[in-house]
């Protein structure tokens, strides 16, 4: 009877992101070792660029790749489609959508999700926030519709509140949304619509602390306003959010009355991080040392947004896109060379978009903004796409919009109207 071989090792990967998808390409060639990764979508995702999603300049093909997709060539790596719900440290297995999966390696990179600071019940469904590919089509969703109805709708007051927008937080999220609402509406309103124009629309930053973009510098910080001033954007700095529903956004100054609300003003860790029964920290982000365990459990890797990790020189690591590749990377070669060393995260500098030809960089004490930042900002982010197509397709796509001002994706999917009679429209158009 021929015996089966059944490698000695079996390392189970949660999170298909920036931290797991590193992780499992560095687990590559391990002969001795099978690897699972397990995943709630079927596709990585490159979040950095899901604010283009959402303001209609790609679409979510453009910035997603499947899991299995690029993991086809490793065959020491199986990638399963389902939901982890909790994990047993102490007996070493996963409790999943799927049934048990033990494991003898443990990398977690489930990410993180939208946090509310405990108005999620209420403003969640007022305010969408983004994570997701689901989110950016629904971002898109209610913009594009809130268009719709300006055009034909009579009422004056009503059509000033559909055209109002709001983004609530002054971070990089809040910015690049911001900033892009604003070329929605500058460079495609006028041309596509004949009752809206751009003077009538508002775009409205809404940040609770003194300063957007909070982790640049202060000659930075004022340089992103003075850009998004220059998009059209109103930037409410020291405003604090007090109440949210579908009419208006309530802060400590005055009540904006708007149909559009969008949330880019915090995060926590995913929840399957209150399960492990380990510390956490404010964020719900799981406690874990320089060589990225948990206390007590030497097996178990926390990488990503859902680690509060402070690093070998003693500094806290970031919750961005490069940290978690870094972790990913980190983890597997503890794993695969048997080490047990300390991580350090190393800052190769931070970037952010405020829209067309508009954004800030900043490396160490060295930093500036406009045209050539946004030059640096596109290059490398198209470089860190997975799959060969999908970089291509960016750049190609890009290229076309800044030189025709064009935009790609502006679809309404999931939505139907009631039928009634639009306002009439200019006869001179």
């Amino acid at each position: 009877m021929v015996m089966r071989y059944v490698p000695a090792m079996h390392i189970v990967i949660v999170g298909g992101g920036f931290g797991g998808l590193l992780a499992a390409r560095g687990l590559s060639g391990m002969k001795d070792a099978r690897i699972t990764l397990i995943d709630r979508t079927n596709h990585h995702l490159f979040q950095p660029l899901l604010y283009q999603v959402a303001m209609a300049g790609l679409s979510p093909a453009d910035i997603a790749v499947p899991i299995r997709a690029v993991l086809h060539n490793q065959k020491n790596v199986a990638v399963r489609f389902a939901e982890v719900e909790r994990v047993d440290l102490a007996g070493k297995r996963l409790h999943t959508t799927l049934g048990e999966e033990p494991y003898d390696k443990l990398i977690i990179a489930a990410g993180a999700v939208n946090s509310y600071f405990g108005h999620d019940a209420q403003w969640a469904q007022a305010a969408p926030g983004l994570k997701s590919l689901d989110d950016a089509v629904e971002i898109r969703k209610r913009v594009l519709l809130a268009l719709e109805l300006a055009e034909q709708e009579p009422d004056e007051a009503t059509r000033k509140a559909l055209l109002t927008f709001v983004v609530i937080g002054g971070g990089p999220t809040g910015v690049e949304l911001a900033g892009a609402l604003s070329e929605l509406s500058r460079y495609i309103v006028a041309r596509d619509f004949r009752r809206i124009t751009y003077g009538q629309i508002r775009v409205i930053l809404v940040e609770g602390g003194p300063a957007v973009l909070s982790t640049f510098k202060a000659d930075l910080q004022q340089s992103a306003v003075e850009q998004l001033h220059g998009l059209g954007v109103e930037v409410r700095t020291s405003t604090k959010v007090l109440d949210i529903n579908e009419n208006a956004v309530i802060t400590d100054q005055d009540t904006i009355v708007a149909h559009t609300v969008l949330w880019g003003a915090g995060v926590k860790a995913a929840p399957l991080a209150a399960t492990l029964g380990v510390p956490l920290d404010r964020a719900g982000r799981i406690v874990v040392g320089a060589d990225l365990h948990p206390v007590g459990y030497p097996d178990v890797f926390i990488v990503g947004d859902i680690a509060a990790c402070t690093d070998a020189k003693g500094k806290p690591v970031p919750g961005v896109a490069p940290s978690a590749m870094q972790m990913g990377k980190f983890a597997a070669r503890q794993i695969k060379k048997g080490l047990n060393e300390q991580f350090s995260y190393k800052d190769k500098g931070s970037l952010a978009t405020i829209g067309r030809s508009a954004a800030v960089a900043q490396f160490g004490q060295f930093g500036f903004g406009g045209f050539i930042a946004w030059l640096m900002w596109m290059a490398i982010h198209i470089l860190f796409l997975v799959g060969f197509r999908n970089r291509y397709v960016v750049m190609f796509q890009w290229m076309w919009y800044y030189l025709s001002f064009e935009r790609g994706a502006r679809l309404i999917t999931q939505h139907s109207v009631a039928p009634r009679q639009p306002a009439p429209l200019d006869p001179g158009h």
